[in-house]
């Protein structure tokens, strides 16, 4: 009787994780909202006006063709932006599969790019070779979401962000940093970030503010993937957020 009423609260209580994790992706796909529409009003404005010059009576045909290989490109970076918010929103994949975590990068950077400038940060990328992990994609994805959102929500007057993805030999992990140039986080602050409900943020602007959830999910994420994230902030100089990520699945060492 025991055994089944624990079984019973274990499957509930998964089942809230679960529910937590997709309320904390869509919560994240939420704030790039009005970015996003942004793009795509810019990318339809293009779109039409490169329509309209490929019908003008005195259009030559290079020019014509011009006008169709920026229609394509506007077409082609709406078709990317839907695909890479369609599936970071709808993935629910519950296994892992071996993912190159430049690529990971790359796909959750196309979601954030608008925003970024929006916001006046600037982007730098550091590919160090092509690290490959087995992940739950949709789940490291949610992981770096949360952790560009926040750098970002760090530079309210803009600054830089650095995305570093490279393979540590010496413990056969895979690493990704990411660096802000914010407000950094002050050190009695620094030891409660990963707890439950624990914020540093102040609503912003448009009514954005923290709820607590976002870091203490992102660790029980890279915990589950036997995994590790740290953190090292000064503040006033910015924030680096690192995720380590075994290259072998643990069952897999021996073999």
């Amino acid at each position: 009787m025991v055994g089944e009423e624990l079984l019973t609260a274990s499957s509930e209580t998964e089942l809230l994780r679960q529910q937590l994790l997709r309320a904390q992706r869509l919560c994240s796909v939420g704030t790039l909202a009005s970015s996003v529409a942004h793009e795509f009003n810019n990318i339809l404005t293009t779109i039409i006006n490169y329509a309209k010059l490929g019908q003008r009576p005195q259009a030559t045909e290079a020019s014509r063709q011009d006008a169709f290989e920026k229609i394509l490109k506007a077409s082609q970076r709406a078709a990317a932006v839907v695909s890479s918010m369609l599936g970071f929103a709808r993935n629910r994949a519950s296994h892992r599969e071996l993912t190159d975590l430049a690529e990971l990068v790359d796909d959750v950077l196309i979601l954030c790019e608008k925003d970024l400038a929006k916001h006046q940060v600037k982007i730098e990328k550091h590919y160090h070779g092509r690290p490959k992990a087995p992940v739950i994609r949709g789940q490291i994805e949610q992981i770096l979401l949360n952790l560009i959102i926040n750098a970002r929500q760090a530079m309210p007057q803009g600054g830089h962000l650095t995305v570093d993805v490279r393979h540590n030999p010496h413990a056969d992990m895979a690493e990704v940093r990411i660096c802000d140039t914010g407000q950094g986080i002050a050190p009695d602050r620094l030891r409660l970030i990963f707890d439950p409900f624990y914020t540093t943020k102040e609503p912003d602007d448009e009514g954005h503010g923290g709820n607590g959830l976002g870091l203490s999910v992102c660790r029980q994420i890279i915990e589950q993937h036997q995994g590790r994230i740290r953190v090292e902030s000064l503040a006033g100089k910015g924030s680096t957020f690192t995720l380590k990520l075994p290259k072998r699945l643990p069952d897999d060492a021996a073999a």
